[in-house]
Protein backbone atom coordinates (compact mmCIF):
# COMPACT_ATOMS: atom_id res chain seq x y z
CA UNK A 1 0.00 0.00 0.00
CA UNK A 2 1.38 3.23 -0.92
CA UNK A 3 1.89 6.09 1.81
CA UNK A 4 -0.18 9.55 0.51
CA UNK A 5 2.25 12.35 -0.12
CA UNK A 6 2.33 15.14 1.74
CA UNK A 7 0.07 17.07 -1.01
CA UNK A 8 -2.75 14.63 -0.73
CA UNK A 9 -6.15 16.28 -0.85
CA UNK A 10 -7.06 15.11 2.25
CA UNK A 11 -4.00 17.96 3.43
CA UNK A 12 -0.68 17.03 5.60
CA UNK A 13 -3.01 14.42 7.40
CA UNK A 14 -3.17 12.50 4.00
CA UNK A 15 -6.69 12.57 4.93
CA UNK A 16 -6.80 10.27 8.24
CA UNK A 17 -6.60 13.58 10.39
CA UNK A 18 -9.87 12.46 12.25
CA UNK A 19 -7.94 8.97 13.16
CA UNK A 20 -5.28 10.76 14.81
CA UNK A 21 -7.84 13.27 16.94
CA UNK A 22 -9.37 10.06 17.98
CA UNK A 23 -6.36 8.29 18.87
CA UNK A 24 -5.36 11.45 21.16
CA UNK A 25 -8.81 10.98 22.26
CA UNK A 26 -7.56 6.89 23.58
CA UNK A 27 -4.49 8.20 24.75
CA UNK A 28 -6.27 10.93 26.45
CA UNK A 29 -8.16 8.65 28.10
CA UNK A 30 -5.67 5.59 28.95
CA UNK A 31 -3.64 8.51 30.66
CA UNK A 32 -6.03 9.63 32.74
CA UNK A 33 -6.19 6.11 34.14
CA UNK A 34 -2.29 6.35 34.52
CA UNK A 35 -2.35 9.74 36.18
CA UNK A 36 -4.76 8.53 38.52
CA UNK A 37 -2.78 5.92 39.49
CA UNK A 38 0.13 7.27 39.54
CA UNK A 39 -1.97 9.58 42.38
CA UNK A 40 -3.15 6.42 44.73
CA UNK A 41 -0.70 3.94 44.35
CA UNK A 42 2.32 4.79 46.43
CA UNK A 43 -0.35 5.78 49.31
CA UNK A 44 -2.30 2.64 48.52
CA UNK A 45 1.03 0.80 48.94
CA UNK A 46 1.69 2.68 52.11
CA UNK A 47 -1.53 1.56 53.18
CA UNK A 48 -1.40 -2.17 53.08
CA UNK A 49 2.14 -2.62 53.11
CA UNK A 50 3.65 -3.75 56.45
CA UNK A 51 6.80 -2.74 55.28
CA UNK A 52 6.77 0.82 54.49
CA UNK A 53 9.77 0.69 52.60
CA UNK A 54 7.83 -1.53 49.86
CA UNK A 55 5.30 1.56 49.16
CA UNK A 56 6.34 1.56 45.79
CA UNK A 57 6.67 -2.02 45.31
CA UNK A 58 3.52 -1.60 43.48
CA UNK A 59 4.31 1.28 41.03
CA UNK A 60 7.40 -0.91 40.33
CA UNK A 61 5.35 -3.88 38.85
CA UNK A 62 3.35 -1.14 36.76
CA UNK A 63 6.15 -0.43 35.06
CA UNK A 64 8.11 -3.87 34.81
CA UNK A 65 4.24 -5.11 33.66
CA UNK A 66 4.86 -2.35 30.80
CA UNK A 67 7.72 -3.27 30.13
CA UNK A 68 7.25 -7.08 29.96
CA UNK A 69 4.06 -6.16 27.59
CA UNK A 70 6.07 -3.79 25.08
CA UNK A 71 7.24 -6.56 23.03
CA UNK A 72 4.75 -9.02 22.63
CA UNK A 73 2.16 -5.88 22.11
CA UNK A 74 4.55 -5.33 19.25
CA UNK A 75 4.39 -8.68 17.91
CA UNK A 76 0.75 -8.86 18.71
CA UNK A 77 -0.05 -5.94 16.75
CA UNK A 78 2.00 -6.86 13.92
CA UNK A 79 -0.32 -9.95 13.50
CA UNK A 80 -3.60 -9.24 14.27
CA UNK A 81 -3.43 -5.25 13.88
CA UNK A 82 -3.37 -2.28 16.13
CA UNK A 83 -6.67 -1.78 16.86
CA UNK A 84 -7.70 -5.60 18.26
CA UNK A 85 -4.09 -5.38 19.99
CA UNK A 86 -5.23 -2.12 21.96
CA UNK A 87 -8.44 -4.06 22.78
CA UNK A 88 -5.90 -6.60 24.09
CA UNK A 89 -4.78 -4.36 26.23
CA UNK A 90 -8.06 -3.13 27.57
CA UNK A 91 -8.75 -6.99 28.49
CA UNK A 92 -5.92 -6.60 30.83
CA UNK A 93 -6.54 -2.79 32.21
CA UNK A 94 -10.15 -4.23 33.25
CA UNK A 95 -8.77 -6.60 34.86
CA UNK A 96 -5.85 -5.55 36.55
CA UNK A 97 -7.73 -2.67 37.78
CA UNK A 98 -10.40 -5.43 39.17
CA UNK A 99 -7.69 -7.07 41.09
CA UNK A 100 -6.58 -3.68 42.81
CA UNK A 101 -10.26 -2.75 43.60
CA UNK A 102 -10.53 -6.74 45.27
CA UNK A 103 -7.01 -5.97 47.20
CA UNK A 104 -8.10 -2.99 48.98
CA UNK A 105 -10.89 -4.69 50.09
CA UNK A 106 -8.95 -7.82 51.41
CA UNK A 107 -6.67 -5.20 52.43
CA UNK A 108 -3.80 -7.93 50.45
CA UNK A 109 -0.90 -6.14 49.60
CA UNK A 110 0.26 -9.11 47.50
CA UNK A 111 -2.84 -8.60 44.85
CA UNK A 112 -2.71 -4.98 44.68
CA UNK A 113 1.17 -5.50 43.37
CA UNK A 114 -0.52 -8.18 41.02
CA UNK A 115 -3.31 -5.55 40.05
CA UNK A 116 -0.94 -2.84 39.47
CA UNK A 117 1.32 -5.15 36.70
CA UNK A 118 -1.28 -6.24 34.90
CA UNK A 119 -1.90 -2.10 35.00
CA UNK A 120 1.00 -1.93 33.70
CA UNK A 121 1.02 -4.25 30.80
CA UNK A 122 -2.14 -2.47 29.51
CA UNK A 123 0.07 1.00 29.61
CA UNK A 124 2.56 -1.58 27.74
CA UNK A 125 -0.35 -1.51 24.72
CA UNK A 126 -1.25 2.17 24.99
CA UNK A 127 2.39 2.78 24.48
CA UNK A 128 1.43 2.02 20.83
CA UNK A 129 -0.98 4.93 20.36
CA UNK A 130 2.14 7.23 19.18
CA UNK A 131 3.07 4.90 16.40
CA UNK A 132 -0.41 3.89 15.55
CA UNK A 133 -0.71 7.53 14.94
CA UNK A 134 2.56 7.84 12.95
CA UNK A 135 1.19 4.77 10.80
CA UNK A 136 -1.96 6.67 9.82
CA UNK A 137 -0.24 10.01 8.18
CA UNK A 138 2.39 10.73 5.45
CA UNK A 139 5.62 10.25 6.57
CA UNK A 140 6.26 13.82 7.14
CA UNK A 141 3.94 14.63 9.53
CA UNK A 142 4.67 11.30 11.92
CA UNK A 143 6.60 13.77 14.10
CA UNK A 144 3.63 15.56 14.64
CA UNK A 145 0.91 13.23 14.82
CA UNK A 146 3.25 11.34 17.09
CA UNK A 147 3.31 15.17 19.41
CA UNK A 148 -0.92 15.48 19.51
CA UNK A 149 -1.06 12.33 20.06
CA UNK A 150 0.91 12.55 23.10
CA UNK A 151 -0.72 16.07 23.49
CA UNK A 152 -3.97 14.14 24.36
CA UNK A 153 -2.57 14.00 28.14
CA UNK A 154 -3.50 17.34 28.51
CA UNK A 155 -7.02 16.27 29.11
CA UNK A 156 -5.57 13.51 31.12
CA UNK A 157 -4.14 16.19 33.56
CA UNK A 158 -7.52 17.87 34.37
CA UNK A 159 -9.30 14.69 34.41
CA UNK A 160 -6.54 12.00 36.69
CA UNK A 161 -6.41 14.28 39.55
CA UNK A 162 -9.86 15.15 39.47
CA UNK A 163 -10.93 12.05 39.40
CA UNK A 164 -8.74 11.18 42.27
CA UNK A 165 -9.80 13.59 44.59
CA UNK A 166 -13.53 12.34 43.42
CA UNK A 167 -13.50 8.81 43.93
CA UNK A 168 -10.72 8.54 47.25
CA UNK A 169 -13.43 8.33 49.72
CA UNK A 170 -15.69 6.78 47.02
CA UNK A 171 -16.54 3.35 48.82
CA UNK A 172 -16.13 4.89 52.36
CA UNK A 173 -14.18 2.78 54.19
CA UNK A 174 -12.18 1.54 51.73
CA UNK A 175 -9.84 4.74 50.50
CA UNK A 176 -8.43 4.62 46.86
CA UNK A 177 -11.11 1.46 45.99
CA UNK A 178 -13.05 4.07 43.71
CA UNK A 179 -9.88 5.04 42.12
CA UNK A 180 -9.73 1.61 40.69
CA UNK A 181 -13.55 1.91 39.37
CA UNK A 182 -13.06 4.66 37.62
CA UNK A 183 -10.09 3.16 35.97
CA UNK A 184 -12.29 0.29 34.44
CA UNK A 185 -15.08 2.95 33.44
CA UNK A 186 -12.18 5.08 31.50
CA UNK A 187 -10.50 1.29 29.89
CA UNK A 188 -14.62 0.44 28.51
CA UNK A 189 -14.73 4.06 27.43
CA UNK A 190 -12.26 3.52 24.70
CA UNK A 191 -13.39 -0.07 24.03
CA UNK A 192 -16.25 2.03 22.53
CA UNK A 193 -14.02 4.62 20.52
CA UNK A 194 -11.87 2.26 18.97
CA UNK A 195 -14.22 0.81 16.14
CA UNK A 196 -14.02 4.08 15.06
CA UNK A 197 -10.72 4.43 14.27
CA UNK A 198 -8.93 3.76 10.96
CA UNK A 199 -5.18 2.29 10.86
CA UNK A 200 -3.79 1.57 7.92
CA UNK A 201 -2.01 -1.98 8.04
CA UNK A 202 0.57 -0.53 5.62
CA UNK A 203 3.00 -0.83 8.46
CA UNK A 204 3.32 -4.49 8.32
CA UNK A 205 4.01 -5.97 5.04
CA UNK A 206 5.88 -8.96 4.62
CA UNK A 207 7.57 -8.45 8.38
CA UNK A 208 8.62 -12.59 8.65
CA UNK A 209 11.97 -12.09 7.25
CA UNK A 210 12.58 -9.44 9.94
CA UNK A 211 15.42 -7.06 8.06
CA UNK A 212 18.44 -6.82 9.90
CA UNK A 213 19.63 -9.31 13.60
CA UNK A 214 18.48 -6.68 16.32
CA UNK A 215 21.95 -6.60 17.61
CA UNK A 216 22.89 -4.97 14.69
CA UNK A 217 19.83 -2.20 15.03
CA UNK A 218 20.70 -1.56 18.35
CA UNK A 219 24.42 -0.89 17.80
CA UNK A 220 23.72 1.87 15.85
CA UNK A 221 24.73 5.48 17.01
CA UNK A 222 21.55 7.07 16.37
CA UNK A 223 19.58 3.95 18.07
CA UNK A 224 21.44 3.98 21.41
CA UNK A 225 20.45 8.06 21.72
CA UNK A 226 17.31 7.26 21.05
CA UNK A 227 17.03 4.57 23.38
CA UNK A 228 18.70 6.44 25.80
CA UNK A 229 16.79 9.79 25.56
CA UNK A 230 13.49 8.11 26.07
CA UNK A 231 14.75 4.69 28.58
CA UNK A 232 16.62 7.83 30.64
CA UNK A 233 14.76 10.28 30.69
CA UNK A 234 11.55 8.13 31.21
CA UNK A 235 13.70 6.83 34.68
CA UNK A 236 14.11 10.03 35.82
CA UNK A 237 10.85 11.17 35.60
CA UNK A 238 9.22 7.90 37.01
CA UNK A 239 12.16 8.45 40.03
CA UNK A 240 11.01 11.65 41.16
CA UNK A 241 7.19 11.79 40.12
CA UNK A 242 6.23 7.75 41.73
CA UNK A 243 7.20 8.97 45.03
CA UNK A 244 5.84 12.84 44.99
CA UNK A 245 2.61 11.89 46.96
CA UNK A 246 4.41 9.91 49.69
CA UNK A 247 7.48 12.88 50.45
CA UNK A 248 4.24 15.76 50.09
CA UNK A 249 2.27 13.49 52.76
CA UNK A 250 5.47 13.16 54.81
CA UNK A 251 6.21 17.03 54.43
CA UNK A 252 2.49 17.93 56.09
CA UNK A 253 1.48 18.72 52.43
CA UNK A 254 -2.40 17.86 52.10
CA UNK A 255 -3.60 15.00 49.10
CA UNK A 256 -5.86 17.41 47.71
CA UNK A 257 -2.19 19.63 47.28
CA UNK A 258 0.14 16.38 46.26
CA UNK A 259 -3.17 16.15 43.41
CA UNK A 260 -2.70 19.26 42.17
CA UNK A 261 1.19 19.32 42.16
CA UNK A 262 0.77 16.09 39.95
CA UNK A 263 -1.98 17.85 38.02
CA UNK A 264 0.56 20.24 36.78
CA UNK A 265 3.33 17.72 36.25
CA UNK A 266 1.08 15.83 34.27
CA UNK A 267 0.21 19.45 32.13
CA UNK A 268 4.18 19.82 31.48
CA UNK A 269 4.49 16.39 30.69
CA UNK A 270 2.02 16.62 27.47
CA UNK A 271 0.92 20.09 27.32
CA UNK A 272 4.12 21.00 24.81
CA UNK A 273 3.11 17.82 22.57
CA UNK A 274 0.79 20.35 20.56
CA UNK A 275 4.14 22.43 19.76
CA UNK A 276 7.16 19.74 20.31
CA UNK A 277 6.62 18.56 16.75
CA UNK A 278 7.05 22.11 15.34
CA UNK A 279 10.63 22.68 17.16
CA UNK A 280 11.55 19.33 16.53
CA UNK A 281 11.40 20.25 12.67
CA UNK A 282 12.50 23.78 13.15
CA UNK A 283 15.89 23.40 15.72
CA UNK A 284 16.23 18.99 15.07
CA UNK A 285 15.85 16.28 16.73
CA UNK A 286 19.22 16.23 19.15
CA UNK A 287 18.59 19.75 20.41
CA UNK A 288 15.52 19.41 21.35
CA UNK A 289 16.34 16.40 22.83
CA UNK A 290 19.29 18.34 24.55
CA UNK A 291 16.73 21.01 26.21
CA UNK A 292 15.28 18.13 27.65
CA UNK A 293 18.17 17.48 30.00
CA UNK A 294 18.64 20.95 30.95
CA UNK A 295 14.62 21.57 31.87
CA UNK A 296 15.22 17.93 34.08
CA UNK A 297 18.60 19.55 35.80
CA UNK A 298 16.50 22.56 36.10
CA UNK A 299 13.83 20.12 38.23
CA UNK A 300 16.49 18.36 40.24
CA UNK A 301 17.79 22.19 41.13
CA UNK A 302 14.45 23.55 41.98
CA UNK A 303 13.41 20.24 44.23
CA UNK A 304 16.73 19.70 46.15
CA UNK A 305 16.13 23.90 47.50
CA UNK A 306 13.08 23.64 49.62
CA UNK A 307 9.87 21.13 50.59
CA UNK A 308 7.44 23.75 50.04
CA UNK A 309 4.09 23.10 47.50
CA UNK A 310 5.60 25.73 45.61
CA UNK A 311 9.11 23.80 45.51
CA UNK A 312 7.28 20.35 44.53
CA UNK A 313 5.38 22.42 41.91
CA UNK A 314 7.74 24.28 40.10
CA UNK A 315 10.47 20.87 40.48
CA UNK A 316 6.96 18.90 38.87
CA UNK A 317 6.55 21.08 36.34
CA UNK A 318 9.86 20.95 34.80
CA UNK A 319 10.12 17.47 35.40
CA UNK A 320 7.01 16.99 33.32
CA UNK A 321 8.64 19.55 30.15
CA UNK A 322 11.92 17.69 30.41
CA UNK A 323 10.42 14.15 30.11
CA UNK A 324 8.08 15.79 26.86
CA UNK A 325 11.41 16.71 25.33
CA UNK A 326 13.47 14.13 26.13
CA UNK A 327 10.49 11.04 24.79
CA UNK A 328 8.67 13.11 21.53
CA UNK A 329 12.76 13.60 21.00
CA UNK A 330 13.69 10.07 21.24
CA UNK A 331 10.16 8.52 19.56
CA UNK A 332 11.02 10.32 16.70
CA UNK A 333 14.90 10.01 16.47
CA UNK A 334 13.76 5.93 16.22
CA UNK A 335 12.15 5.92 13.31
CA UNK A 336 15.98 6.69 11.71
CA UNK A 337 17.22 3.67 12.97
CA UNK A 338 14.66 1.08 11.79
CA UNK A 339 13.68 0.02 7.91
CA UNK A 340 9.60 -0.87 7.64
CA UNK A 341 10.39 -4.60 7.66
CA UNK A 342 12.19 -3.93 11.51
CA UNK A 343 9.93 -1.44 12.71
CA UNK A 344 8.25 -3.97 14.84
CA UNK A 345 10.83 -5.19 16.74
CA UNK A 346 12.45 -2.06 17.03
CA UNK A 347 9.74 0.02 18.62
CA UNK A 348 9.40 -3.09 20.82
CA UNK A 349 12.88 -3.36 21.93
CA UNK A 350 13.17 0.28 22.39
CA UNK A 351 9.90 0.49 24.92
CA UNK A 352 11.07 -2.40 27.01
CA UNK A 353 14.12 -0.78 27.18
CA UNK A 354 12.06 2.54 28.48
CA UNK A 355 9.60 0.78 30.73
CA UNK A 356 12.20 -1.54 31.90
CA UNK A 357 13.86 2.09 33.22
CA UNK A 358 11.56 3.06 34.82
CA UNK A 359 10.58 0.25 36.64
CA UNK A 360 14.04 0.03 37.98
CA UNK A 361 14.11 4.07 38.95
CA UNK A 362 10.10 2.80 40.97
CA UNK A 363 11.45 0.57 42.53
CA UNK A 364 14.65 2.17 44.06
CA UNK A 365 12.19 5.57 44.52
CA UNK A 366 10.55 4.29 47.64
CA UNK A 367 13.74 3.25 49.50
CA UNK A 368 16.04 5.89 48.25
CA UNK A 369 12.85 8.29 49.73
CA UNK A 370 12.55 6.01 52.57
CA UNK A 371 16.18 5.80 53.90
CA UNK A 372 17.82 9.19 52.53
CA UNK A 373 15.24 11.56 51.57
CA UNK A 374 13.55 13.87 48.99
CA UNK A 375 16.61 15.33 47.99
CA UNK A 376 19.03 12.70 47.92
CA UNK A 377 16.84 10.94 45.77
CA UNK A 378 16.60 14.04 43.35
CA UNK A 379 20.53 14.20 43.31
CA UNK A 380 20.37 10.44 41.82
CA UNK A 381 18.78 11.59 38.80
CA UNK A 382 21.80 13.86 38.15
CA UNK A 383 23.79 10.72 36.43
CA UNK A 384 21.28 9.83 33.94
CA UNK A 385 20.65 13.50 33.32
CA UNK A 386 24.32 13.57 32.60
CA UNK A 387 24.34 10.60 30.12
CA UNK A 388 21.46 11.97 28.17
CA UNK A 389 23.15 15.17 27.21
CA UNK A 390 26.59 13.87 26.47
CA UNK A 391 24.98 11.13 24.18
CA UNK A 392 23.04 13.54 22.58
CA UNK A 393 25.77 15.97 22.13
CA UNK A 394 28.38 13.63 20.84
CA UNK A 395 25.61 12.45 18.20
CA UNK A 396 25.15 15.99 17.19
CA UNK A 397 29.00 16.55 16.64
CA UNK A 398 29.05 13.61 15.18
CA UNK A 399 26.39 14.61 12.36
CA UNK A 400 27.87 18.36 11.98
CA UNK A 401 31.38 16.81 11.33
CA UNK A 402 29.69 14.62 8.61
CA UNK A 403 26.75 15.92 7.42
CA UNK A 404 25.98 12.94 4.85
CA UNK A 405 26.11 10.19 7.63
CA UNK A 406 22.37 10.14 9.42
CA UNK A 407 23.31 8.32 12.10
Amino acid sequence: MSVPSTEHPGGSWGGNGRSVALLSGCWALATSGNVLLVSVAALTGHMLATDKSLATLPIAMQWLGTAGATIPASLIMRRIGRRLGFVCGIALGVTGATCAALAVYYANFALLCLGIGLLGAYNGFNAYYRFAAADAVPEAARPRAISLVLAGGVVAAILGPWLARGTKDLFGPYPFMGAFAAMIALALIILVVLPFVRIPRHSFPSLHGGGRPMGEIMRQPVFIVAALGGALGYGVMVLLMSVTPLAMVACNHAFSDAATVIQWHVLGMFAPAFFTGHLIRRFGVLQIMLTGAVLLAACVAVAVSGITVAHFWIALTLLGLGWNFCYVAGSTLLAEAHTLAEQAKTQGMNDFLVFAAAGLASFFSGNLLHHFGWATLNLVAVLPIVLVAGAALLLLIRRRAVPAVTG
